[in-house]
């Protein structure tokens, strides 16, 4: 189970907290790291010697240039961000989401990816957009700000406590839970290019005006991810757009 859980760290500015969330993963038995655009190098003698004989977490993290690559073949993108929003979006305690993993990681294809900002700005409004869920670790108020492995190191704790309870049936249940093929939940990569396929169809009908959008698109992508299409039920959506498509004006298509 453990090994099918991502941690994704975004825009990261200083080697050392690289290397100090290495450190929080192996302590808990994690060891899928991926870098999306850091704002540093993240191999250094600084974040080596934070690492504390996890480096090899920190030579082997992916790094690449956006969010989409860092969690396409994920089927939970979970986002750690205390803002406050104008639009709610699902949200988790740490101790939720430790509850969750174990349903959530039955199917062998199942990929949890938990997804963290910058140091200094956390994650935009748009990262958060693409997460099914939002998790938040109820710090102090009068003193909430987390250090970012600090952060970390409290969601792995939740899921080395998930697997620790599930484990010794595990076995046992491996088979049992497997999800048929065609029950497979949908990927983050096949939920955007649906995403793209609906907006792309709600234009073309008139029904959305991307220079007047009024949050539709977020909301109906909110609705969609608390919904966790499988993959079956995501063609199938799609099949609809594209006999919609070809109903629309030619005038109108985009």
């Amino acid at each position: 189970m453990l090994e099918r859980i991502r941690i994704v760290l975004i825009g990261t500015s200083h080697p050392g907290n690289i290397g100090a969330t290495a450190r929080a993963m192996h302590n808990m038995g994690l060891s899928d790291l991926s870098l999306v655009a850091p704002r540093c190098e993240p191999i250094t003698a600084d974040s080596v010697s934070r690492a504390s004989g996890a480096d090899h977490v920190v030579h082997d993290a992916r790094v690449v240039d956006t969010l989409e690559e860092a969690v396409a073949d994920c089927t939970l993108t979970v986002g750690a961000s205390a803002r406050s929003r104008t639009l709610p979006w699902p949200m988790l305690s740490p101790r939720e989401l430790g509850d969750r993993l174990p349903q959530e990681l039955a199917g062998p294809e199942a990929r949890v990816a938990l997804i963290f900002g910058r140091e200094d700005s956390g994650l935009t409004n748009a990262e958060l957009q693409r997460c099914h869920a939002h998790v938040h670790i109820p710090t102090n108020p009068d003193f909430s700000s987390l250090n970012l492995a600090a952060a970390v190191q409290v969601l792995a704790y939740e899921c080395r406590q998930a697997w620790l309870t599930a484990e010794p049936a595990a076995a046992d249940e491996a088979l049992a839970c497997e999800p048929a093929p065609d029950l497979a939940l949908a990927s983050h990569a096949e939920l955007e290019h649906y995403f793209a396929h609906l907006e792309r169809t709600l234009v073309a009908i008139g029904f959305h005006d991307p220079a007047k959008p009024r949050q539709l698109m977020a909301r109906l992508r909110r609705f969609t991810l608390r919904a966790r299409p499988e993959r079956m039920e995501l063609n199938i959506l799609r099949g609809i757009l594209s006999d919609t498509e070809k109903l629309a004006p030619p005038r109108e298509r985009r």
